[in-house]
């Protein structure tokens, strides 16, 4: 079963796109390779929703964070085997060789320079090959049992190929004279034979070599991230457990943010949050949203630690616009994204919804009545769990009373010498901060306009 969201909640939660501002993808897409940056973005496109899964994959990152390992290869020069590999080969030995000597003739000729990007194609696979042979030795010298050890061997199981030693064993002559930049004292029959072998007989095995290459470089460049920004990791649980634990939760992209500890089970499946403007309700839904879809790729989180059960999906109504081409005011495009929501959920799956202020876009006794009969319907489903935030406070007075399932909890303001400040802690219970018409006052907006 593949894990359930929509382009809504995408881009609510900023998630994708590699050159999207501030988008979660770009923030960890720290690879060196085509194949690293292509498999980075189909873990992000495809979150997982087995826990065995989840939890080998995070295994693999703490491993590789705790090793502290540098990727071998700088992006350069994997970009310069790769596109040697990946170009066609020739069929057969005989064909290999008759198109590397007309391309030689050819550069003799009339300078052409195709000749000599087959011998510098070759030179950079030969390299590349040689430091990741290198880099697998000493990673299962170190560890022969170690999360990726299956991996490695099976790599290296392509490299130690004996039509290969005498190309990558570096105390080799053939692999000396490959090494030099000397392209007129390569034999051409000796070049022929392994352009025929790389890109043609164990083309094929490579691309293992290439998956393995591609793989160490997220789990590699993740971990680094990981490490460097003391980010913990999530434990995946069944289902039925129905828990979310999060300790020191924080959004990734915001420098020196502050943690906050949240918990939602079977018993509290649903966390009421108020506070005023700027106290930071959007921003904690963020974070617990993206830590909820990085939890389920196994990625590393931006918390101290974390314990969830596996969910089928994530839905977000945060940042709903309206849609004029379809004639939907705000207010519309909000019921519309309720429904679809409340649709998903009376299908029976277990899902993360997150609603950031019900029906802001109408006027305020629909808001309450919208507000406390929608939260009151969502709050029987509790195979899910949820998060709503709202101004409307006196919703949660009454909510307190009819349901027990409800966490009540608030972001507060502190006024110090008529100024508010938010220190961004979550408080139990109903906010009952006022301080709205204090920031007009203020801003001495009422003094511009009676000017």
């Amino acid at each position: 079963m593949s894990f359930v969201t929509d382009q809504q909640t995408l881009n609510d939660l900023n998630l994708l796109g590699k050159h999207r501002r501030g988008s979660i993808f770009s923030l960890f897409c720290k690879v060196h390779t085509r194949g690293g940056e292509r498999l980075l973005e189909e873990m992000f496109r495809h979150p997982l929703t087995d826990p065995e899964t989840i939890n080998r994959r995070s295994e693999l990152f703490r491993y590789f964070a705790a090793q502290g390992s540098v990727f071998p290869l700088s992006g350069t020069q994997v970009e310069a085997m790769e596109s040697y590999l990946e170009s066609p080969g020739h069929g057969h030995l005989p064909a290999t060789l008759w198109h590397s000597l007309r391309r030689k003739a050819m550069a003799s000729l009339v300078k052409d320079d195709t000749y000599n990007l087959l011998q510098q194609g070759l030179l950079a696979a030969v390299n590349g090959l040689q430091v990741i042979n290198a880099f697998l030795r000493d990673l299962l010298g170190r560890d022969q049992t170690g999360p990726y050890a299956d991996k490695a061997k099976a790599a290296l199981a392509v490299l130690e190929d004996r039509r290969l030693s005498a190309m990558l064993a570096e105390d080799k002559p053939l692999s000396t004279m490959l090494a030099k930049d000397k392209p007129d004292e390569w034999p051409l029959l000796t070049l022929a034979r392994y352009d025929h072998l790389l890109r043609t007989r164990l083309r094929s095995d490579l691309e293992t070599v290439r998956a393995v290459l591609s793989e160490l470089d997220v789990y590699i460049g993740v971990g680094n991230l990981a490490r460097a920004n003391g980010w913990g990791y999530a434990g995946a649980l069944p289902t039925a457990d129905n828990i979310v634990w999060i300790d020191g939760l924080r959004h990734p992209a915001v420098t020196n943010a502050v943690g906050n500890t949240i918990v939602l089970d079977k018993n509290t499946n649903m966390l009421f949050l108020t506070g005023a403007n700027m106290a930071g309700k959007s921003t904690f839904m963020k974070a617990f949203g993206v830590s909820i879809y990085l939890a389920h790729m196994g990625f590393p989180i931006a918390a101290k630690e974390m314990a969830f059960s596996v969910r089928d999906g994530l839905f977000s109504s945060i940042n709903v616009a309206d849609d004029l081409s379809q004639g939907h005011s705000h207010f519309y495009a909000e019921v519309l994204r309720v429904k679809g929501v409340a649709q998903a959920v009376s299908e029976g799956k277990r899902l993360v919804v997150l609603f950031d202020e019900l029906f802001k876009g109408t006027n305020v006794k629909d808001a309450y009545d919208g507000t406390l009969s929608v939260t009151e319907a969502f709050s029987k489903y509790r195979r899910c769990a949820f998060i709503i935030s709202t101004h409307i406070v006196e919703a949660g007075e009454v909510l307190r009373d009819r349901r027990d399932n409800l966490r009540f909890a608030y972001l507060p303001t502190i006024l110090e010498n008529g100024r508010p400040r938010y220190p961004y802690i979550l408080q139990e219970g109903i906010a009952a901060d006022r301080v709205g018409m204090m920031i007009i006052e203020n801003e001495k907006i009422l003094d511009l306009i009676k000017k």
